[in-house]
């Protein structure tokens, strides 16, 4: 096969494969569709490509890649990409081993070949894999299926896509073709000339940190607080007569940043000679209060409002943004905001059903000129497309219908778009007051694994994006896995139905520092962060204590109910770990092997923040009367507002939700 632009071809990359294949037993399997089928996703590639200006590309297919470290027969092997990893009716596969001749391999499975056999000259390579330490949710679910098969001898799974573009391309429109559609450098990287391997992460080795409390600019920029903060928290450490430790600056970042708290809405707002204290408060919260509907069983104090359905049943619904993440990993990003919404009405009293889903998303018109995009920011199209396939993936893999939304375009979401999810839950009225728990109660972590996806999301979140927000940000988008999710809420829900915990609240933003936290604001908590289940080692105990890792729920569980819980969440293949205990001493203690890591008191961890002081100022808006000449052909006119992209029919995106699932819409969209 010939090289491509100077690149290695694809037959030599494959070959240095093989000696790594060689060397450490380990197989890569190819999945493709039959050629005689349409390729669906290579041909909507072909017109994103058309998109792009380049209308050179005439077919692209896209082939999926499994790396299988794993001591395997061929027949075994055989077995496990037959019944797992291919639909043998739309697919066909290949596998590399030792003993395989890839070039031949290769050369046969090409789909560019012409009707003498030859491969076309007119074809491009570009193989994209995750980068290191990112989560690969499809690895869980393939090696959990392996084990079911009674497959022994894999020790990890890794994917990659490799996609083939037959056309005449240079190589700077392959680079364009790669930046702005196949590959996002948050969590992606193109697979060059170098062999593939298992990253290893380097273990953990504890060293406790501390740091200079007077050492002001340097944890100013580290942890973003304001200068009142920063007053506050010097003074509480030198009462202490100590330093703070990492970790407990990271719980006080986390729990007083703008996503966790609201600071900009109860701050103190001086408007000339009016002063408004707590926004928030002086205006919802007090009409709510004032009109005290009896059908409002729960306000502003769980992770979402409960209202009263039909005396028996009742509605928790709650509406979240994820705008900063959507804006440098839209797939990512979007997927992990429904993802945690859903969490929100399953951590709302005693644990309510998720039974539907509404979003509603804000961006720049996907026609937006390329020259003109800013540095550092995503094309409105890929921002839309991705968001759209996050979220509708998401959800329709809980098998929770998404049943109205909408989509708005202005050119001021260019750099920031607005990507609102929301979900409603159902739950037996009786459940919906937020349970309590009591001292000696365990903490209980279930679902997900914690890893680095996810750290520092919150005050990601909270801060302003600017053009290397994609480059420091590597870290801060959650990576999701709704079939994890999907586990977790199944067996949840018989969990609450048979009394086994007291009380539940998601992991979501702040982590295991968030949720762990506020739940024992009124107790105090202990925490041993060495028994929280890992995806990988390495991790350090502050970033145990503040990963944003998804599908992840804090329950607080009487001791004589532990073993029971943990047995039953074992029957559906989640993943539960007691981590810890509720005190009584209104203190948050977090121990790692044993040594005392942080030791902050809840008074002050939740009502020391100082509050924000804020002058605003008012001008009336102007709005000159329109000079309107009318035009000769107001059919004309009339075609470009109805082809304008805020009036023209949503319904080729409305139709790529799944709104059947559960057989419980009654009112369809669009109808």
């Amino acid at each position: 096969l010939p090289p491509t632009l100077g690149e290695p071809s694809i037959a030599f990359r494959l070959n240095l494969c093989y000696n790594c294949l060689r060397a450490k037993q380990m197989h890569r399997v190819e999945v493709r569709l039959k050629s005689h089928l349409p390729d669906a996703r290579g041909l909507g590639l072909v017109r994103d490509i058309y998109d792009l200006g380049i209308t050179t590309v005439s077919k692209v297919g896209v082939v999926d890649i499994y790396w299988l470290d794993a001591d395997l027969t061929p027949d075994t092997l055989d077995l496990v990409c037959r019944s797992l990893l291919t639909d043998p009716v739309t697919q066909a596969y290949q596998y590399f081993t030792p003993s395989t001749n890839i070039k031949e391999s290769l050369r046969e499975q090409s789909p560019f070949k012409n009707k003498g056999g030859e491969v076309s000259i007119n074809h491009h390579t570009i193989e994209v894999a995750y980068n290191a330490g990112v989560t690969d949710p499809v690895e869980d679910t393939i090696m959990k299926a392996v084990r079911d098969l009674g497959v022994d001898g894999v020790r990890a799974v890794k994917t990659a896509k490799r996609y083939l573009l037959q056309g005449q391309l240079d190589e700077h429109q392959l680079e364009v073709i790669g930046n702005r559609l196949l590959v996002n450098p948050i969590i992606q990287h193109i697979i060059k000339q170098e062999p593939f391997s298992f990253p290893e992460n380097p273990q953990y080795r504890f060293r406790l940190s501390q740091i200079d409390i007077l050492e002001l600019d340097k944890i100013r920029q580290r942890f973003s607080f304001t200068d009142d903060e920063l007053q506050a928290i010097t003074a509480y450490f030198q009462k202490q007569g100590r330093n703070p430790t990492d970790a407990e600056l990271e719980t006080l970042a986390q729990t007083w940043s703008e996503h966790c708290v609201h600071k900009t809405f109860k701050a103190r707002i001086k408007l000339d000679s009016v002063t408004i204290d707590n926004l928030l408060k002086s205006t919802i919260m007090k009409v709510t209060e004032e009109l005290a509907k009896p059908w409002c069983l729960s306000v502003f104090e769980d992770n979402a409002g409960v209202i009263d359905f039909d005396g028996r049943w009742a509605l928790c619904f709650k509406v979240e943004t994820h705008n900063h993440p959507s804006a440098v990993e839209p797939y990512g990003g979007a997927s992990t905001g429904i993802g945690g919404v859903v969490r929100d009405p399953l951590g709302t009293g005693l644990g309510a059903k998720p039974i539907l889903n509404t979003d509603v998303f804000c961006f720049a018109p996907p026609d937006f000129p390329y020259e003109e995009l800013p540095k550092g920011v995503l094309h409105p199209r890929r921002i839309f497309k991705g968001v759209r396939a996050g979220v509708a993936d998401y959800a329709n893999r809980l098998g929770i219908p998404t049943l109205n939304g909408a989509i708005l375009f202005d050119e001021r979401y260019l750099a920031n778009p607005l990507v609102y999810c929301g979900t409603l839950g159902l739950l037996p009225k009786d459940l919906c007051r937020i349970g309590q728990q009591q001292s000696g109660d365990l903490v209980v972590l279930a679902g997900g694994r914690t890893g680095r996806d996810g750290i520092h999301g919150v005050t990601f979140a909270s801060e302003q994006l600017t053009e290397e927000s994609s480059a420091v940000s590597y870290s801060s988008v959650q990576i999701g896995n709704p079939i994890v999710e999907k586990r977790l809420i199944d067996v949840l829900l018989q969990a609450r139905d048979q009394g086994l915990y007291s009380r539940i609240t998601d992991c979501g933003g702040g982590g295991l520092s968030s949720a762990v936290g506020e739940m024992a604001t009124e107790t105090g908590v202990r925490v041993y962060l060495d028994r929280v289940p890992l995806k990988y080692a390495g991790l350090s105990y502050a970033e145990i204590w503040v990963s944003e890792s998804q599908e992840r729920m804090i329950l607080a569980v009487p001791p004589d109910c532990v073993e029971e819980l943990l047995n039953l969440f074992a029957t559906e293949d989640v993943e539960a770990a007691v981590i810890g205990e509720f005190t009584s001493d209104r203190r948050l203690q977090l121990l790692y092997q044993g040594n005392l890591v942080c030791d902050l008191d809840m008074e002050f961890l939740h009502k020391g923040r100082p509050q924000l002081k804020i002058e605003a100022g008012w001008e009336k808006p102007q709005h000159p009367e329109p000079d309107f000449a009318q035009p000769q052909d107001l059919g004309e006119a009339l075609l470009q507002i109805l082809s304008s992209w805020n009036v023209c029919s949503k319904e080729w995106v409305i139709r790529q939700y799944d709104h059947e699932v559960q057989g419980a819409s009654v009112l369809k969209p669009l109808v």
